[in-house]
């Protein structure tokens, strides 16, 4: 009769804020896992652009100093 309806006290009022915040935490952390699910994958890796790969042909010798100046200004 003395505790007014407190039940177990101050380890009822710990266990009803563990349990909230872990109810709350747990649903946060699903909204996250939906709404970035397709985002938290390993970055594509970028294609590189055609004047990189200009620039590596004629590195390489592949094309002439005339192609590549051709070409250059195509692009």
């Amino acid at each position: 009769m003395m505790g007014f309806g407190m039940g177990f006290g101050a380890i009822g009022l710990l266990l009803m804020l563990l349990f909230w915040g872990g109810l709350i935490f747990g649903g946060v952390w699903l909204v996250k896992a939906l709404f970035n699910g397709a985002q938290s994958g390993p970055a594509a890796p970028r294609q590189p652009s055609a004047r990189e790969i200009l620039d590596q042909r004629y590195a390489r010798g592949e094309i002439s100093r005339e192609e590549y100046e051709t070409i250059k200004r195509d692009l």
